[in-house]
């Protein structure tokens, strides 16, 4: 009998542990991302000039990681009439990223003459950046991270995933790659 509780006592003992364990990782990776606003954060521009994110607030943004030469690149003919019919109430933004199969492979000149000359795109593009891993972009961290965001985690699994970010600063929601930038859900993420 008193094999069994030495042995009860000591799978207790273990079993606290890694709870406790547990506990304090979860704390110490709290404490490593700090709530942000989405007003917080910057970019620059394809152009290399700074874009401070207040300067959107008041209006909804909607943040697309893009790319010249993957199959979902015709949607940046949508993501332009999205940026025209709402231009009072939407500011997107294009973020080239060259982490999935080498498809935007280009400087930053050729990124951007293939987007005015192909789709005719006036929205605001960045620099490229990381969307993933260990170089992602502030902008992506805090897209992807509840403990950043405050509302969910997400994982960017391909070129062209949206997010949207209401008019003050809170991440609404993100849209598949395969979501056409035209789809009634993200409609109504723009106009509620």
């Amino acid at each position: 009998m008193t094999k069994y509780f030495v042995l009860i006592l000591i799978f207790a003992s273990i079993s606290y542990s890694f709870i406790f364990l547990k506990r304090q990782q979860r704390k110490e990776r709290e404490l490593m991302f700090e709530l942000k606003s989405f007003y917080d954060l910057k970019v620059n521009s394809i152009d290399g000039k700074e874009i401070q994110f207040s300067q959107f607030k008041g209006k909804k943004v909607l943040c697309v990681n893009v790319a010249s030469k993957c199959g979902f690149t015709p949607q940046y003919e949508k993501l332009q009439a999205l940026s025209e019919k709402y231009k009072d109430k939407l500011v997107v933004i294009g973020f080239p990223c060259n982490q999935f199969l080498n498809q935007e492979s280009g400087s930053t000149q050729e990124i951007k003459e293939f987007c005015t000359k192909n789709y005719g795109v006036t929205f605001t593009l960045t620099e490229k950046i990381e969307v993933k891993g260990n170089a992602q972009h502030e902008v992506y961290e805090w897209l992807t991270n509840k403990m950043v965001n405050g509302k969910m985690d997400s994982e960017v699994k391909w070129n062209f995933q949206k997010y949207v970010i209401d008019e003050k600063g809170q991440l609404i929601n993100f849209f598949s790659p395969k979501t056409d930038p035209m789809d009634a859900a993200i409609i109504a993420a723009i106009e509620q």
